[in-house]
C-alpha cells in the first residue's frame, strides 16, 4: 500500500496531463505506482489473462492518467504493455503521450483499419499505445463486439499486458461489456470526492455482470486533509490504497442514447 500527499504543480486542472514520463515527477509518487504495479503482478497470477480495465464509479476521479502512469510503470519493469484507449467517448489517451488521433480502436473493431495502422509503437520503451480513433456512435457496442473479443485474444499473445482505459461504469455500460473477455477492472477513486455509495454502485455493476474487482486505487491524496469519512474502511475493507497528485478527468456528459442502458 502506499499514499503520496498532493504535489501542488500536478493539481492544476488546465495542466496538460501529468505521467511518470515527467522530469519533475515526486519520489513518493514514483513508488506508489511501483507498490500499485507489484500488486497489480499479484493480483493477476492467477487470472485467465493480463488484460484489464482502468475505470471509475462517475467522472472526474483521474482514471484516465492513472492508466496511462501504471501502462508506463509496468513498461518500465521490461515488460511488453499495450495501452487501449477504450473510452470511446471522452478519450484522452491521444493528448497524453500526444498522438494522431484520426485512426485508432474505433477504426480497427468497424473493419477500417487494421492494426498495424493504428498502433503506436514504443511511445516509451516497450509501451505501444491504441488511441480511441473517431468517436463513434455505438461505443458499447463496438467494445462488446465479436471482434473487440477476437482482437483482445489475439493481442494477449503478443503482449505482457494490456490495460484498458474505460468510461465511468455508473454512467455507462461500456466497461462492463468487457468483462468477458479481461482478466478484471481497477477501480480509480478520487480522494476527498469519491462516496461509498458510489462505488459500492460500481462494485456491485461489476459482481452482478460476473466480473472481478482487481482492486480500488484512491488517488490525489493529501497527507494533511481532513476527514475521508466511511472511504478509509471502505478502501482497508478491499485491501487496496494507493494515491497521487495529478489532475482529474474531465467532466463527463454522457448521450442521450447511454440512458437506455442504465
Amino acid at each position: 500500500m502506499a499514499s503520496i500527499n498532493r504535489n501542488p504543480a500536478f493539481t492544476n486542472r488546465n495542466a496538460k496531463r501529468r505521467t511518470l514520463m515527467d522530469k519533475d515527477v515526486a519520489f513518493p509518487v514514483t513508488e506508489a505506482y511501483k507498490t500499485l504495479r507489484t500488486n497489480i503482478s499479484f493480483a493477476l497470477s492467477t487470472k485467465k489473462n493480463k488484460i484489464f480495465a482502468v475505470s471509475s464509479a462517475l467522472a472526474s476521479e483521474g482514471k484516465s492518467t492513472v492508466a496511462a502512469n501504471i501502462a508506463i510503470t509496468l513498461a518500465q519493469n521490461n515488460d511488453h504493455v499495450l495501452l487501449i484507449d477504450g473510452d470511446l467517448r471522452k478519450p484522452v489517451q491521444h493528448r497524453v503521450f500526444t498522438l494522431k488521433n484520426e485512426v485508432g480502436l474505433s477504426t480497427l473493431i468497424s473493419g477500417s483499419n487494421t492494426f498495424k495502422e493504428i498502433v503506436h509503437h514504443e511511445v516509451i520503451e516497450n509501451l505501444d499505445v491504441v488511441p480511441c480513433g473517431p468517436i463513434p456512435p455505438n461505443p458499447s457496442e463496438m467494445l462488446g463486439s465479436d471482434n473487440m473479443k477476437m482482437l483482445l485474444e489475439q493481442l494477449s499473445a503478443h503482449y505482457d499486458y494490456i490495460v484498458i482505459d474505460t468510461p465511468p461504469i455508473n454512467i455507462v455500460t461500456d466497461a462492463l461489456t468487457l468483462l468477458d473477455s479481461i482478466a478484471g477492472v481497477l477501480l480509480v477513486a478520487n480522494h476527498g470526492k469519491s462516496t461509498y455509495d458510489a462505488l459500492e454502485e460500481s462494485i456491485q455493476a461489476i459482481k452482478m455482470s460476473d466480473g472481478s474487482l482487481l482492486g480500488i486505487v484512491v488517488n490525489n491524496v493529501s497527507v494533511s486533509g481532513g476527514k475521508y469519512g466511511g472511504k478509509y474502511s471502505y478502501k482497508y475493507k478491499y485491501g487496496y490504497k494507493y494515491g497521487y497528485g495529478y489532475g482529474d478527468y474531465s467532466d463527463y456528459t454522457p448521450k442521450a442514447s447511454d440512458n437506455k442502458d442504465k
